[in-house]
């Protein structure tokens, strides 16, 4: 009577570049399985190496001294029992399919994008969204009416007492200026502080124009995301508070 089962076992096979289930025949030999797994793995068959691992049992070494006539019911399969598959190939002749570097790369031209009818661009167009919206104006009118909006949501203007973001600055000072600063880039309005101390990077100009008076180095420029405005007395009179308390 033979002991070898009669049905195919699904196994997880394991290689250095796959992980995946496959369903095996005790029938097949061991020749059979290896060029079986080598599209599978990517190894080829003549330099693959077996391990067959069940639960928390020793591994076992997949391998016979005539492996075409050796078939697996030779070997104690187990449902869902892993195949570790190990390439014995020089490194330098492995192929790292985890590379895409040297793949080739399809870019669709953008004037074909321009007349596709299936594109997230034809679907903004149609719904006269972002750029598309006949009443929301270039893009760079946007970002400026976002950077007034901002300005006037932090409730800062001229002579408004401010700390710069993010707190870890500490930096103090008032807002000498609102405005456009054209010799920096960027659209829409910077804001223009004198800051407490001397820790700044100009005047109160910028490439010979003077948009503010401070001392030197006691100006800096920043959006008005890192300014928070509020009742921030100057550190040192602050600290000196804190002494006479």
């Amino acid at each position: 009577m033979s002991l070898q089962p009669a049905q195919d076992v699904p196994l997880l096979i394991i290689s250095p570049n796959s992980s995946s289930e496959r369903r095996v025949s005790p029938s097949w030999t061991l020749a059979h399985l290896k060029t079986r797994l080598e599209p599978i793995t990517g190894v080829p068959a003549g330099s693959q190496q077996l391990t067959l691992q069940r639960g928390s049992q020793p591994a076992v070494a997949l391998s016979a001294a005539n492996e075409e006539q050796t078939q697996l019911s030779a070997f104690p399969l187990q449902p869902y029992a892993e195949i570790t598959v190990i390439d014995t190939r020089p490194v330098s002749a492995r192929t790292d399919f985890s590379d895409v570097s040297a793949v080739e790369k399809y870019t669709l031209p953008s004037a074909e994008y321009e007349t596709r009818t299936d594109s997230v661009l034809a679907w903004k167009k149609a719904q006269k969204l972002g750029r598309f919206d006949p009443n929301a104006g270039s893009i760079e009118e946007q970002k400026i009416r976002a950077i007034d909006r901002e300005i006037e949501e932090r409730g800062l203007s001229v002579s408004s007492r401010i700390r710069l973001l993010p707190e870890s600055d500490a930096r103090r000072g008032t807002i000498s200026y609102i405005g456009a600063v054209p010799e920096i880039p960027g659209l829409g309005s910077w804001i223009g502080v004198t800051l407490d101390e001397p820790t700044g990077k100009n005047d109160g100009s910028v490439k010979g124009k003077k948009y503010f008076q401070c001392s030197i180095n006691c100006g800096v420029f920043v959006r008005p995301e890192r300014c928070e405005a509020g009742d921030f007395p100057p550190l040192d009179l602050e600290d000196e508070d804190l002494e006479e308390l």
